[in-house]
């Protein structure tokens, strides 16, 4: 057994990091896959790579790219553009380059030898063309890089490349210093594209112009340019891509910790606010990580972390990675997903979460067996949405990364599987062409190298045993396109870890030791933000099956194949079928004829129920019937209760000392009193039913009498909770949510539907409440007793809801200055508050707030200062702390009515 730990590389400098974790052998049930037939596939991915590389040789060498379809070399600007993506084609002949260190790892050494000759001899670097800076950095850069690796490694094992000087090194040092000028900008981040002849902005440039970038893009250089500046002892590439990524952590979404997809370079405005994994981010994330364990800096660990904390709060829905909104991160972006989220199981791996590794890769290897290949991008249901596919690797790469962390051979098989898909259906005389359309294996004429960089390098390593490799990978890291970079260069010369916010500061101090770099780091970092030890497989798997068991259901989820159970009879099969409209979420009995139905019920983030029925896993055919009927049944209601999309309406608290100045955003009610057609609204003193629920008669009917109820979610329908309070003589109600943490800042506004049946009976207002603005308003009943509410359509401006009445002197006039500010705020209010509690004046709160009128402060102050016995001091302390906790929630409501006046801005 294997127990790997994380170790500050930053401090150990003659510790050589593990890129695998190897977390154990787990006990597997069925055969593992022979020597002989591990042997067999890996020789066939050999092959299937010389069929690749020698027709790129021997039809398109130079140029970028092979045309498989017509076997040609492709050359920019002598075929038809294909916009963004010849970007990453600059006439340097880009396959070679990208191919360099497969050539070593699948045992090539002559052949490597050879490419490398060729390209010291003919590619140029100074062409006048427009380049991706992300495409050349990660793989133009990312391959001189990888190839000098293999060639110092070759060199120094004495049998090979004994002629070579470093000449690859200086040739990716010339690329960097062509790619430098996109750093140009007032943040720090690239732009996208750069000249390598004329750089960026010049007047024969061609580019310069843009304002946005992907977050990949700009997050995505900190590997090679770190790699590059220790290699060669330059730390301005480092300093660079170091500001860039401290630029993008800074941006950040503060509230969600999540980044959006594209930013503006010079403002640092979010321009796509949509956040995933997938295209657009993946690899930003990818380089938090990897930084880490490449170069030793406990910030990008700490940094990502704090991400992926987000990412599996929010994005993940298993074994769905669904894109979200950055600033309401519960509400969902789009209801597909595209086929670069495929790398995250095996960053998982790395991690060291593998259960959801596990669940996502096998969602994505059943889509993968239903349409042979992954589609660009597919639905939650697992249909096609956007048909392509060329070749992408990283499914490939998680199912290596899964197989070192279980040995589970089941991903062999895995492996095979894509194995037999290429040569099927990609494989063409010319080598392996793109999938124009997975669902009529249609081709396009494209090969890119990414294909031979990362396939057959991950591919090779699946199957191959460790006396088949050349030399020991676990003593490098990939990168994005899969190059090999020495984890030794985390003890290489380098420039220090610069603070998240000096970024100038330290790029014009290169030369601080790393000692000032330690002393930053102590200072800023937090050990609780760490996680430094991978889990130990046994304890994470005690069951040998468990693996499996995880596989099962996504397998039958995606194509509704799992086998029918045997016909039996089960308790409660005499029950009468249920019904849509008698349904409850949380009601057991109902839980468990659903599940006799074959009807599956999965919990959303944001307090919703999605219903999903698999008739084969009902218990008999009648019940799969009922559940038919039952589906259509609440989807007939469901219809019913789509209606237009109501407005968010308000509850302001207008009772002292609050006096209409917090405003809680709630959702609507589809039925009872409509309050967009109230022009007073409904004005009325909170208190809680009995029971809290609301859904049975209330217990304290006489205190709910003319006031408005305070009722909690669940249990029973909306309708019913209206009633019952209704019954009790309440004139209105509020149904605060019980999903602890929801908020209307990073939720949808949430309406609340009928029953399904009449529902004409229901005369008086209900809204509903997340449970964060919820909060505020029982932490309001609980410290102040009388809490008088205005339910409106929107927040009314106070005189007007103190019209006919003496206005509060804190609400005369307020200006805004500073003075009378202080005389007025609700810290003073609380004072008074304090004043009556001390002196337990049992009479106090009626005589001071009768429920027919309103009392200002003055009014308020005098009679408690009076009946106060104690020393003057004493007050003072109650209001140092009231007056913290009011100014927090201040706050809080201030951000709320805020948040409420946007949503009536953008008509929600």
């Amino acid at each position: 057994m294997w127990t790997v730990l994380w170790f500050r590389p930053a401090t150990m400098s003659a510790l050589l990091f593990s890129l695998l974790l190897l977390l154990s052998t787990l006990c597997r049930l069925g055969q593992s896959m022979s020597r002989e037939e591990k042997l067999k596939l890996r020789n066939q991915v050999v092959e299937m790579f010389d069929h690749a590389y020698s027709n790129y040789m021997d039809h398109a060498y130079p140029a970028d790219e092979l045309m498989p379809l017509t076997c040609r070399g492709r050359v920019r600007g002598l075929e038809p553009s294909r916009g963004d993506v010849d970007d990453a084609l600059g006439m340097f002949s880009l396959t070679l380059i990208d191919t360099l260190d497969t050539l070593v790892l699948l045992n090539k050494t002559t052949e490597f030898e050879a490419a490398v000759r060729r390209v010291l001899k003919d590619v140029r670097l100074d062409n006048d063309v427009v380049v991706s800076v992300f495409e050349t950095n990660i793989r133009v850069l990312g391959g001189l890089l990888g190839g000098h690796s293999m060639a110092v490694m070759l060199k120094d094992a004495g049998h090979y490349m004994q002629w070579y000087q470093d000449e690859l090194l200086h040739m990716a040092k010339d690329l960097g210093l062509r790619l430098l000028p996109a750093f140009n900008t007032s943040s720090g981040l690239p732009y996208p594209r750069v000249n390598l002849k004329h750089g960026v902005r010049g007047p024969e440039s061609r580019t310069g112009t843009e304002t946005d970038t992907c977050t990949a893009c700009a997050g995505t250089i900190i590997l090679e340019f770190a790699a590059l500046s220790r290699f060669t002892g330059d730390p301005v590439f480092e300093v660079h891509a170091r500001r860039a990524l401290n630029f993008l952590w800074e941006k950040r979404q503060r509230n969600s910790n999540l980044v959006g997809t594209t930013i503006n370079i010079h403002s640092g405005e979010w321009v796509r606010r949509d956040s995933g994994v997938g295209a657009g981010i993946d690899s930003y994330y990818e380089y938090l990580l990897k930084a880490y364990i490449l170069l030793g800096d406990d910030l990008f660990l700490q940094r990502f972390n704090i991400h992926y904390a987000s990412i599996m709060k929010y994005i993940s829905q298993p074994p769905l990675l669904l894109d979200v909104h950055i600033h309401k991160p519960l509400l969902p972006a789009r209801t597909w997903m595209d086929s670069l989220l495929a790398f995250f199981p095996g960053l998982q791996v790395l991690k060291g979460d593998i259960r959801p590794a596990i669940e996502t890769h096998e969602m994505l290897y059943q889509v993968t067996k239903k349409h042979n290949f992954l589609p660009e991008a597919f639905t939650t249901d697992f249909r096609v949405h956007w048909a392509q596919h060329p070749l992408r690797p990283e499914f490939a790469e998680s199912t290596y990364f899964l197989y070192k962390a279980t040995k589970d051979p089941y991903y062999l098989e895995v492996g095979r599987t894509v194995l037999d898909n290429l040569n099927r259906f990609a494989r063409v005389p010319c080598g392996f062409a793109a999938m124009k359309d997975v669902r009529t294996g249609s081709h396009e004429d494209r090969m890119d190298s990414f294909f031979l960089a990362e396939m057959f390098k991950y591919l090779f390593l699946l199957f191959a045993e460790e006396e088949d490799l050349p030399f020991n990978v676990e003593d490098y890291i990939f990168t994005t396109e899969a190059h090999l970079l020495p984890l030794s260069l985390s003890t290489a010369p380098h420039a220090p870890s610069p603070p998240a916010n000096s970024t100038e500061q330290a790029a014009s101090l290169p030369h601080l030791s790393a000692s000032v770099k330690s002393l930053w780091s102590e200072e800023e970092l937090d050990d609780s933000n760490f996680d430094w030890t991978c889990p130990n497989t046994r304890l994470l798997f005690p069951d040998p099956a468990f693996p499996r068991n995880l596989r099962d259901p996504i397998r039958n989820a995606v194509d509704k194949s799992c086998p029918r159970p045997a016909l039996h009879r089960e308790p409660g099969m005499g029950r009468p079928p249920l019904r849509a409209q008698d349904f409850m979420a949380n009601n057991p009995d109902h839980l468990e004829l659903l599940r006799r139905m074959g009807v599956s019920l999965i919990h959303l983030k944001d307090g919703r129920v999605q219903l999903v029925q698999h008739a084969t896993q009902a218990v008999s055919a009648v019940a799969a019937e009922d559940g038919m009927r039952f589906m259509q049944e609440m989807m007939e209601l469901s219809s019913q209760q789509q209606k237009e999309q109501l407005p968010p309406r308000a509850v302001q608290i207008i009772s002292h000392p609050f006096f209409g100045r917090v405003v809680l955003t709630a959702g609507p009610a589809q039925f009872g009193t409509d309050l967009s057609k109230s022009i007073p609204g409904v004005r009325g003193f909170v208190t809680v039913a009995e029971p809290y629920s609301g859904c049975a008669e209330l217990n304290n009917a006489a205190f709910v009498q003319g006031r408005i109820a305070l009722l909690q979610r669940g249990q029973c329908m909306f309708a019913e909770k209206a009633r019952h309070i209704m019954k009790a003589g309440a004139i209105g109600g509020i149904v605060i949510d019980d999903n602890e943490g929801s908020s209307s800042d990073t939720a949808p506004l949430f309406q609340m539907a009928g029953d399904g049946r009449n529902t004409d009976d229901v005369t008086l207002p209900l809204l509903f409440l997340f449970y964060k603005e919820g909060n505020i308003l029982l932490e309001a009943l609980k410290e102040y007793r009388e809490v008088e509410v205005l339910l409106s359509d929107k927040a009314r401006d106070r005189a007007s809801i103190f019209k006919g009445k003496p206005l509060p002197g804190i609400l005369l006039e307020s200006s805004g200055d500073a003075q009378e500010e202080d005389q007025t705020s609700p810290t003073s209010a609380t004072l008074d508050r304090s004043h009556v509690s001390t002196v337990e004046l049992d009479e106090s709160a009626p005589e001071l707030a009768p429920d027919n009128e309103e009392v200002t402060p003055e009014e308020d102050v005098g009679p408690a200062i009076k009946s106060n016995p104690e020393p003057e001091e004493e007050p003072a302390v109650d209001k140092d702390s009231s007056s913290k906790s009011v100014k927090a929630m201040m706050a809080d409501w201030r951000e709320d009515l805020e948040a409420f006046q946007q949503m009536e801005k953008d008509e929600l």
